[in-house]
Protein backbone atom coordinates (compact mmCIF):
# COMPACT_ATOMS: atom_id res chain seq x y z
CA UNK A 1 0.00 0.00 0.00
CA UNK A 2 1.12 3.46 -0.46
CA UNK A 3 2.61 5.62 2.35
CA UNK A 4 4.16 9.16 2.05
CA UNK A 5 5.68 11.80 3.92
CA UNK A 6 5.01 15.36 4.38
CA UNK A 7 8.08 16.57 3.52
CA UNK A 8 7.78 14.79 0.11
CA UNK A 9 4.41 16.27 -0.62
CA UNK A 10 5.26 19.65 -0.18
CA UNK A 11 8.28 19.46 -1.69
CA UNK A 12 7.10 17.97 -4.81
CA UNK A 13 4.28 20.75 -5.18
CA UNK A 14 6.57 23.37 -4.47
CA UNK A 15 9.57 22.33 -6.91
CA UNK A 16 6.69 22.80 -9.98
CA UNK A 17 4.81 25.79 -8.10
CA UNK A 18 1.63 24.19 -8.27
CA UNK A 19 0.01 25.46 -5.10
CA UNK A 20 -2.46 28.00 -6.97
CA UNK A 21 -3.82 24.98 -9.39
CA UNK A 22 -4.09 22.83 -6.26
CA UNK A 23 -5.84 24.83 -4.40
CA UNK A 24 -8.52 25.97 -7.24
CA UNK A 25 -9.03 21.93 -7.43
CA UNK A 26 -9.79 21.22 -3.98
CA UNK A 27 -12.39 24.60 -4.13
CA UNK A 28 -13.71 22.97 -6.97
CA UNK A 29 -13.94 19.56 -5.36
CA UNK A 30 -15.31 20.92 -2.19
CA UNK A 31 -17.93 23.15 -4.27
CA UNK A 32 -19.31 19.63 -5.34
CA UNK A 33 -20.51 18.33 -1.85
CA UNK A 34 -21.36 21.29 -0.54
CA UNK A 35 -23.56 22.63 -3.77
CA UNK A 36 -25.41 19.37 -3.73
CA UNK A 37 -26.31 19.54 0.18
CA UNK A 38 -28.10 22.83 -1.02
CA UNK A 39 -28.97 23.20 -4.43
CA UNK A 40 -31.94 20.56 -4.63
CA UNK A 41 -34.05 22.30 -1.91
CA UNK A 42 -35.81 24.85 -4.39
CA UNK A 43 -36.14 21.93 -6.92
CA UNK A 44 -37.98 19.61 -4.85
CA UNK A 45 -41.76 20.55 -6.31
CA UNK A 46 -40.51 19.92 -9.58
CA UNK A 47 -38.89 16.65 -8.71
CA UNK A 48 -42.30 15.48 -6.77
CA UNK A 49 -44.58 16.79 -10.04
CA UNK A 50 -41.73 14.54 -12.11
CA UNK A 51 -41.62 11.07 -9.47
CA UNK A 52 -43.80 11.54 -7.00
CA UNK A 53 -43.29 9.95 -3.72
CA UNK A 54 -44.01 12.80 -1.88
CA UNK A 55 -43.71 11.23 1.74
CA UNK A 56 -40.31 9.92 0.62
CA UNK A 57 -38.29 13.69 -0.42
CA UNK A 58 -37.03 14.38 2.73
CA UNK A 59 -34.94 11.22 2.26
CA UNK A 60 -33.03 13.48 -0.67
CA UNK A 61 -31.14 15.44 2.17
CA UNK A 62 -31.12 12.70 4.88
CA UNK A 63 -29.79 9.90 3.17
CA UNK A 64 -26.92 12.64 1.79
CA UNK A 65 -25.96 14.28 5.15
CA UNK A 66 -26.00 10.38 6.71
CA UNK A 67 -23.76 8.42 4.62
CA UNK A 68 -21.48 11.15 3.95
CA UNK A 69 -21.57 11.38 7.46
CA UNK A 70 -20.73 8.32 8.57
CA UNK A 71 -17.83 7.57 5.63
CA UNK A 72 -15.58 10.96 6.33
CA UNK A 73 -13.53 9.51 9.41
CA UNK A 74 -13.14 6.03 7.29
CA UNK A 75 -11.61 8.61 4.22
CA UNK A 76 -9.65 10.52 6.53
CA UNK A 77 -7.74 7.20 7.89
CA UNK A 78 -7.39 5.70 4.66
CA UNK A 79 -5.52 8.76 3.41
CA UNK A 80 -3.24 8.03 5.40
CA UNK A 81 -2.71 4.71 4.07
CA UNK A 82 -3.11 5.19 0.63
CA UNK A 83 -2.41 8.84 0.01
CA UNK A 84 -4.37 11.93 -0.20
CA UNK A 85 -4.45 11.38 -4.07
CA UNK A 86 -5.98 8.21 -4.95
CA UNK A 87 -8.45 8.97 -2.23
CA UNK A 88 -9.52 12.35 -3.39
CA UNK A 89 -9.67 11.41 -7.09
CA UNK A 90 -12.22 8.25 -6.04
CA UNK A 91 -14.06 10.65 -4.40
CA UNK A 92 -14.70 13.05 -7.50
CA UNK A 93 -15.56 9.93 -9.40
CA UNK A 94 -17.71 8.32 -7.73
CA UNK A 95 -19.48 11.46 -6.70
CA UNK A 96 -19.81 12.62 -10.85
CA UNK A 97 -20.88 7.98 -11.31
CA UNK A 98 -23.86 9.12 -8.43
CA UNK A 99 -24.43 12.78 -10.02
CA UNK A 100 -25.50 11.12 -13.64
CA UNK A 101 -27.06 8.16 -11.68
CA UNK A 102 -29.61 10.79 -10.28
CA UNK A 103 -29.69 13.23 -13.49
CA UNK A 104 -31.30 9.62 -14.88
CA UNK A 105 -33.67 8.37 -11.82
CA UNK A 106 -36.36 7.23 -12.27
CA UNK A 107 -38.75 7.38 -9.10
CA UNK A 108 -37.86 8.95 -5.92
CA UNK A 109 -36.84 5.56 -4.35
CA UNK A 110 -34.29 5.51 -6.79
CA UNK A 111 -33.27 8.91 -6.76
CA UNK A 112 -32.90 8.78 -3.25
CA UNK A 113 -30.39 5.48 -3.10
CA UNK A 114 -28.25 7.43 -6.16
CA UNK A 115 -28.29 10.45 -3.43
CA UNK A 116 -26.52 7.90 -0.97
CA UNK A 117 -23.89 7.13 -3.59
CA UNK A 118 -23.33 11.09 -3.51
CA UNK A 119 -22.89 11.10 -0.24
CA UNK A 120 -20.71 7.95 0.30
CA UNK A 121 -18.03 9.77 -2.27
CA UNK A 122 -18.43 13.43 -0.74
CA UNK A 123 -16.93 11.61 2.70
CA UNK A 124 -14.09 10.96 0.71
CA UNK A 125 -13.75 14.39 -0.63
CA UNK A 126 -14.33 16.75 2.88
CA UNK A 127 -11.68 15.23 5.08
CA UNK A 128 -9.24 14.58 2.08
CA UNK A 129 -9.12 18.37 0.77
CA UNK A 130 -8.81 19.63 3.93
CA UNK A 131 -6.30 17.39 4.99
CA UNK A 132 -4.11 18.02 1.93
CA UNK A 133 -4.23 22.37 2.77
CA UNK A 134 -2.31 21.04 5.91
CA UNK A 135 0.44 18.95 4.23
CA UNK A 136 1.08 21.54 1.83
CA UNK A 137 0.90 24.70 3.72
CA UNK A 138 3.41 25.56 7.34
CA UNK A 139 0.66 27.02 9.92
CA UNK A 140 1.80 30.67 9.00
CA UNK A 141 0.06 30.53 5.28
CA UNK A 142 -2.07 27.31 6.09
CA UNK A 143 -5.08 29.23 8.11
CA UNK A 144 -5.68 31.92 4.97
CA UNK A 145 -5.87 28.79 2.69
CA UNK A 146 -8.35 26.48 5.20
CA UNK A 147 -10.11 30.33 5.16
CA UNK A 148 -10.61 30.05 1.30
CA UNK A 149 -11.93 26.16 1.50
CA UNK A 150 -14.64 27.04 4.12
CA UNK A 151 -15.94 29.86 2.76
CA UNK A 152 -16.86 27.79 0.00
CA UNK A 153 -19.54 26.56 1.91
CA UNK A 154 -21.04 29.61 2.67
CA UNK A 155 -21.15 30.75 -0.75
CA UNK A 156 -22.96 27.19 -1.64
CA UNK A 157 -25.49 27.61 0.83
CA UNK A 158 -25.98 30.83 -1.23
CA UNK A 159 -25.39 29.72 -5.00
CA UNK A 160 -27.14 26.17 -4.71
CA UNK A 161 -30.74 27.27 -3.64
CA UNK A 162 -30.32 29.71 -6.62
CA UNK A 163 -29.22 27.58 -9.26
CA UNK A 164 -31.55 25.01 -8.35
CA UNK A 165 -34.70 26.94 -8.86
CA UNK A 166 -33.47 28.37 -12.05
CA UNK A 167 -32.88 24.52 -13.19
CA UNK A 168 -36.45 23.73 -12.19
CA UNK A 169 -38.19 27.32 -13.74
CA UNK A 170 -36.07 27.05 -17.05
CA UNK A 171 -35.01 23.64 -17.75
CA UNK A 172 -35.37 20.97 -15.79
CA UNK A 173 -34.38 19.52 -12.06
CA UNK A 174 -32.61 17.29 -13.53
CA UNK A 175 -30.05 19.74 -14.77
CA UNK A 176 -28.86 20.14 -11.45
CA UNK A 177 -26.86 17.02 -11.33
CA UNK A 178 -25.63 17.55 -14.71
CA UNK A 179 -23.94 20.51 -13.57
CA UNK A 180 -21.54 18.65 -11.61
CA UNK A 181 -19.67 17.17 -14.41
CA UNK A 182 -17.81 19.87 -15.87
CA UNK A 183 -17.16 21.41 -12.39
CA UNK A 184 -16.23 17.60 -11.35
CA UNK A 185 -14.19 17.10 -14.16
CA UNK A 186 -12.20 20.17 -14.36
CA UNK A 187 -11.21 19.37 -10.83
CA UNK A 188 -9.93 15.91 -11.60
CA UNK A 189 -8.02 17.17 -14.00
CA UNK A 190 -6.33 19.97 -11.93
CA UNK A 191 -5.81 17.11 -9.20
CA UNK A 192 -4.15 14.99 -11.29
CA UNK A 193 -1.92 17.37 -13.47
CA UNK A 194 -0.49 19.35 -10.63
CA UNK A 195 -0.79 17.42 -7.26
CA UNK A 196 2.46 14.52 -7.18
CA UNK A 197 2.96 12.17 -4.34
CA UNK A 198 6.34 10.36 -4.06
CA UNK A 199 5.06 6.74 -3.05
CA UNK A 200 7.21 4.68 -0.60
CA UNK A 201 5.46 1.20 -0.59
CA UNK A 202 4.85 -0.71 2.06
CA UNK A 203 2.12 -3.21 3.45
CA UNK A 204 -0.82 -2.16 5.44
CA UNK A 205 -3.58 -4.25 6.95
CA UNK A 206 -7.41 -2.65 6.81
CA UNK A 207 -9.22 -2.44 9.70
CA UNK A 208 -12.67 -3.71 7.84
CA UNK A 209 -14.49 -4.78 10.69
CA UNK A 210 -14.05 -1.46 12.83
CA UNK A 211 -15.23 0.18 9.43
CA UNK A 212 -18.27 -1.82 8.94
CA UNK A 213 -19.06 -1.60 13.25
CA UNK A 214 -18.25 2.47 12.76
CA UNK A 215 -20.21 2.90 10.06
CA UNK A 216 -23.23 1.07 10.81
CA UNK A 217 -23.06 2.91 14.63
CA UNK A 218 -23.22 6.04 13.15
CA UNK A 219 -25.48 5.52 10.34
CA UNK A 220 -27.89 4.43 12.67
CA UNK A 221 -27.57 7.56 15.52
CA UNK A 222 -27.65 9.91 12.79
CA UNK A 223 -30.76 8.43 11.43
CA UNK A 224 -32.33 8.26 14.81
CA UNK A 225 -31.56 12.07 15.44
CA UNK A 226 -32.54 13.49 11.70
CA UNK A 227 -36.00 11.98 11.86
CA UNK A 228 -36.90 11.32 15.34
CA UNK A 229 -39.47 13.89 15.79
CA UNK A 230 -40.54 13.54 12.50
CA UNK A 231 -41.08 10.05 11.13
CA UNK A 232 -41.39 8.58 14.91
CA UNK A 233 -42.00 10.00 18.12
CA UNK A 234 -38.90 10.72 20.43
CA UNK A 235 -40.37 7.93 22.98
CA UNK A 236 -41.70 5.58 20.31
CA UNK A 237 -40.19 1.72 20.39
CA UNK A 238 -38.56 2.80 16.54
CA UNK A 239 -36.19 5.21 18.45
CA UNK A 240 -35.39 3.75 21.41
CA UNK A 241 -34.38 0.86 18.92
CA UNK A 242 -31.88 2.79 16.84
CA UNK A 243 -30.47 4.63 19.71
CA UNK A 244 -29.86 0.79 21.43
CA UNK A 245 -28.57 -0.39 18.83
CA UNK A 246 -26.48 2.45 17.87
CA UNK A 247 -24.99 2.31 21.22
CA UNK A 248 -24.02 -1.19 21.01
CA UNK A 249 -22.87 -1.14 18.10
CA UNK A 250 -20.22 1.52 18.76
CA UNK A 251 -19.03 -0.54 22.19
CA UNK A 252 -18.11 -3.79 19.50
CA UNK A 253 -16.22 -0.99 17.20
CA UNK A 254 -14.42 0.08 20.41
CA UNK A 255 -13.47 -3.35 21.34
CA UNK A 256 -12.38 -4.11 18.07
CA UNK A 257 -10.11 -1.02 17.64
CA UNK A 258 -8.30 -1.99 20.75
CA UNK A 259 -6.80 -5.12 19.46
CA UNK A 260 -6.49 -4.94 15.68
CA UNK A 261 -2.99 -3.39 14.44
CA UNK A 262 -4.35 -0.41 12.31
CA UNK A 263 -7.72 0.49 13.81
CA UNK A 264 -9.54 2.74 11.06
CA UNK A 265 -10.24 4.96 13.97
CA UNK A 266 -7.38 5.07 16.63
CA UNK A 267 -8.82 5.37 20.22
CA UNK A 268 -6.00 7.81 20.93
CA UNK A 269 -7.54 10.54 18.90
CA UNK A 270 -9.86 10.83 22.20
CA UNK A 271 -7.55 10.67 24.53
CA UNK A 272 -5.83 14.01 23.97
CA UNK A 273 -6.93 16.33 24.74
CA UNK A 274 -6.30 19.49 22.13
CA UNK A 275 -7.94 16.77 20.00
CA UNK A 276 -10.88 16.58 22.28
CA UNK A 277 -11.35 20.34 22.51
CA UNK A 278 -11.41 20.76 18.89
CA UNK A 279 -13.82 18.45 18.29
CA UNK A 280 -16.08 19.95 20.77
CA UNK A 281 -15.16 23.32 19.23
CA UNK A 282 -16.17 21.22 15.95
CA UNK A 283 -19.78 20.06 17.70
CA UNK A 284 -20.46 23.66 17.93
CA UNK A 285 -19.54 24.92 14.57
CA UNK A 286 -21.84 22.54 12.56
CA UNK A 287 -24.37 23.02 14.82
CA UNK A 288 -24.64 27.08 14.54
CA UNK A 289 -24.05 26.75 10.57
CA UNK A 290 -27.12 24.19 10.24
CA UNK A 291 -29.13 26.63 12.43
CA UNK A 292 -27.93 29.66 10.92
CA UNK A 293 -28.47 28.55 7.26
CA UNK A 294 -31.71 27.01 8.02
CA UNK A 295 -33.77 29.59 10.15
CA UNK A 296 -32.51 32.85 9.04
CA UNK A 297 -33.76 32.73 5.23
CA UNK A 298 -37.28 32.00 6.69
CA UNK A 299 -37.00 34.50 9.09
CA UNK A 300 -36.20 36.75 7.05
CA UNK A 301 -38.62 36.23 4.90
CA UNK A 302 -41.56 35.50 7.37
CA UNK A 303 -40.99 37.75 9.86
CA UNK A 304 -38.97 40.71 8.54
CA UNK A 305 -40.50 40.72 5.56
CA UNK A 306 -38.07 40.61 2.95
CA UNK A 307 -37.97 38.52 -0.42
CA UNK A 308 -36.21 35.35 -0.63
CA UNK A 309 -33.22 37.24 -2.93
CA UNK A 310 -32.86 40.03 -0.45
CA UNK A 311 -33.10 37.44 2.25
CA UNK A 312 -30.36 35.20 0.48
CA UNK A 313 -28.07 38.01 0.00
CA UNK A 314 -28.50 39.13 3.42
CA UNK A 315 -27.31 36.05 4.77
CA UNK A 316 -24.03 36.39 2.21
CA UNK A 317 -22.30 38.49 4.68
CA UNK A 318 -21.45 35.41 6.68
CA UNK A 319 -19.82 34.15 3.69
CA UNK A 320 -17.42 37.48 3.72
CA UNK A 321 -17.13 37.89 7.39
CA UNK A 322 -15.72 34.10 7.49
CA UNK A 323 -12.78 34.58 4.75
CA UNK A 324 -11.73 37.89 6.16
CA UNK A 325 -11.70 36.31 9.80
CA UNK A 326 -9.36 33.35 8.41
CA UNK A 327 -7.16 35.67 6.44
CA UNK A 328 -6.43 37.08 9.65
CA UNK A 329 -6.37 34.51 11.67
CA UNK A 330 -2.56 33.13 10.71
CA UNK A 331 -1.42 37.05 12.16
CA UNK A 332 -3.29 36.61 15.29
CA UNK A 333 -2.70 32.73 16.25
CA UNK A 334 0.64 33.40 15.57
CA UNK A 335 0.82 36.62 17.84
CA UNK A 336 -0.70 35.15 20.51
CA UNK A 337 -1.52 31.36 20.45
CA UNK A 338 -4.42 28.96 19.08
CA UNK A 339 -5.97 28.98 22.23
CA UNK A 340 -6.48 32.83 22.75
CA UNK A 341 -7.27 32.98 18.66
CA UNK A 342 -10.43 30.63 19.24
CA UNK A 343 -11.96 32.03 22.39
CA UNK A 344 -11.52 35.44 20.77
CA UNK A 345 -13.92 33.68 17.63
CA UNK A 346 -15.98 31.98 20.21
CA UNK A 347 -16.87 35.25 22.29
CA UNK A 348 -17.84 36.68 18.86
CA UNK A 349 -19.88 34.07 17.74
CA UNK A 350 -22.02 34.54 20.72
CA UNK A 351 -22.16 38.15 20.19
CA UNK A 352 -23.30 37.34 16.48
CA UNK A 353 -25.87 34.55 18.29
CA UNK A 354 -27.15 36.99 20.80
CA UNK A 355 -27.53 39.39 18.10
CA UNK A 356 -29.92 37.49 16.38
CA UNK A 357 -31.63 36.81 19.85
CA UNK A 358 -32.46 40.14 20.95
CA UNK A 359 -32.07 42.76 18.13
CA UNK A 360 -33.59 41.03 14.88
CA UNK A 361 -37.17 41.09 15.06
CA UNK A 362 -40.35 42.29 12.94
CA UNK A 363 -39.80 45.63 11.65
CA UNK A 364 -35.90 45.76 12.67
CA UNK A 365 -34.91 45.85 9.28
CA UNK A 366 -32.80 43.39 7.18
CA UNK A 367 -29.58 45.20 8.18
CA UNK A 368 -29.82 44.15 11.30
CA UNK A 369 -29.80 40.26 9.91
CA UNK A 370 -27.11 40.78 7.76
CA UNK A 371 -24.94 42.60 10.39
CA UNK A 372 -25.48 39.82 12.82
CA UNK A 373 -24.80 36.93 9.90
CA UNK A 374 -21.36 38.95 9.20
CA UNK A 375 -20.06 39.01 13.16
CA UNK A 376 -20.97 35.22 13.21
CA UNK A 377 -18.90 34.65 9.89
CA UNK A 378 -15.97 36.48 11.74
CA UNK A 379 -16.29 34.34 15.05
CA UNK A 380 -16.66 31.21 12.66
CA UNK A 381 -13.77 31.89 10.11
CA UNK A 382 -11.57 32.52 13.40
CA UNK A 383 -12.88 29.45 15.37
CA UNK A 384 -12.42 26.85 12.44
CA UNK A 385 -9.40 28.14 11.15
CA UNK A 386 -7.55 28.53 15.03
CA UNK A 387 -8.63 24.64 15.34
CA UNK A 388 -8.10 22.86 12.87
CA UNK A 389 -4.72 24.34 11.99
CA UNK A 390 -3.84 23.41 15.97
CA UNK A 391 -4.95 20.14 15.54
CA UNK A 392 -3.23 19.23 12.49
CA UNK A 393 0.31 20.98 13.44
CA UNK A 394 -0.09 17.67 16.42
CA UNK A 395 0.73 15.11 14.21
CA UNK A 396 3.05 13.94 11.09
CA UNK A 397 1.44 13.52 7.87
CA UNK A 398 0.72 9.60 8.64
CA UNK A 399 -1.82 10.71 11.51
CA UNK A 400 -3.22 13.99 9.32
CA UNK A 401 -5.51 12.54 7.89
CA UNK A 402 -7.43 10.81 10.61
CA UNK A 403 -7.26 13.92 13.16
CA UNK A 404 -9.09 16.18 10.26
CA UNK A 405 -11.64 13.71 9.55
CA UNK A 406 -12.34 12.79 12.88
CA UNK A 407 -13.18 16.53 13.07
CA UNK A 408 -14.41 16.73 10.29
CA UNK A 409 -16.90 14.23 10.76
CA UNK A 410 -17.49 15.43 14.45
CA UNK A 411 -18.36 18.74 12.50
CA UNK A 412 -21.24 16.73 10.60
CA UNK A 413 -22.63 15.24 13.79
CA UNK A 414 -23.13 18.62 15.05
CA UNK A 415 -25.04 19.80 11.99
CA UNK A 416 -27.31 16.44 12.79
CA UNK A 417 -27.70 16.81 16.51
CA UNK A 418 -28.54 20.70 15.48
CA UNK A 419 -31.13 19.56 12.59
CA UNK A 420 -33.10 17.37 15.47
CA UNK A 421 -32.79 19.97 18.59
CA UNK A 422 -33.35 23.12 16.91
CA UNK A 423 -36.24 21.15 14.83
CA UNK A 424 -38.06 20.17 17.72
CA UNK A 425 -38.04 23.24 19.71
CA UNK A 426 -39.29 25.09 16.69
CA UNK A 427 -42.03 22.42 16.07
CA UNK A 428 -42.46 22.58 20.07
CA UNK A 429 -43.43 26.30 19.98
CA UNK A 430 -45.37 25.94 16.83
CA UNK A 431 -47.65 23.82 18.24
CA UNK A 432 -51.26 24.68 18.42
CA UNK A 433 -50.45 28.14 16.66
CA UNK A 434 -50.97 29.19 13.08
CA UNK A 435 -47.79 29.20 10.63
CA UNK A 436 -48.41 33.41 10.88
CA UNK A 437 -45.18 35.91 11.07
CA UNK A 438 -45.85 36.27 14.96
CA UNK A 439 -45.88 32.21 15.13
CA UNK A 440 -42.48 31.95 13.20
CA UNK A 441 -41.11 34.61 15.54
CA UNK A 442 -42.02 32.91 18.09
CA UNK A 443 -40.74 29.41 17.11
CA UNK A 444 -37.31 30.60 15.53
CA UNK A 445 -36.42 32.79 17.91
CA UNK A 446 -36.18 29.91 20.21
CA UNK A 447 -33.83 28.22 17.82
CA UNK A 448 -31.64 31.92 18.38
CA UNK A 449 -31.59 30.96 22.01
CA UNK A 450 -30.36 27.79 21.26
CA UNK A 451 -27.38 29.31 19.44
CA UNK A 452 -26.40 31.34 21.23
CA UNK A 453 -26.00 27.70 23.67
CA UNK A 454 -24.33 26.33 21.14
CA UNK A 455 -22.07 29.19 20.67
CA UNK A 456 -21.24 29.11 24.70
CA UNK A 457 -20.46 25.14 24.52
CA UNK A 458 -17.74 26.00 21.32
CA UNK A 459 -15.97 28.34 24.09
CA UNK A 460 -16.13 25.58 26.56
CA UNK A 461 -14.63 23.19 24.53
CA UNK A 462 -12.09 26.46 23.46
CA UNK A 463 -11.16 26.84 26.98
CA UNK A 464 -9.79 23.10 26.94
CA UNK A 465 -7.38 23.83 24.62
CA UNK A 466 -3.86 23.75 26.23
CA UNK A 467 -1.77 27.20 25.76
CA UNK A 468 1.00 25.13 23.56
CA UNK A 469 0.24 22.61 21.45
CA UNK A 470 1.92 19.77 21.80
CA UNK A 471 3.62 17.38 19.39
CA UNK A 472 1.66 13.85 19.43
CA UNK A 473 3.38 12.09 16.97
Amino acid sequence: MADLTVEQLSASATEADNRGAIVAALMLAIGLAAIDSTIVATAVPQIVADLGGFSLFPWIFSIYLLTQAVTVPIYGRLSDVFGRKPVLLVGVAGFLVGSVLCAVAWSMVTLIIFRGLQGLAAGAILPTTTTIVGDLYEPAERGKVQGWISSVWGVSAIVGPTLGGFFAEYWTWRGIFWLNLPIGVGAAWLIQRHLHERVERREHRIDYAGATALTAACSLLILALLEGGVSWAWGSTTSIALFAASAVLLVAFIQIERTVAEPILPLWVFRHRILVAGNVAGLAIGAILIGQTTYVPTYAQRVVGVGAVVAGLAMATMTIGWPLAATLAPRVYLRIGYRPTGLLGGSIATVACLLFALFVGAGSGIWRVSVAGFVLGVGLGFISVSTVVAVQSTVGWARRGVVTGTNMFIRTLGSAVGVAVFGSIANGRLAHRSHTGQAIFHAVHGVFWALVVAAVLGIVGLLLFPRHVPQLD
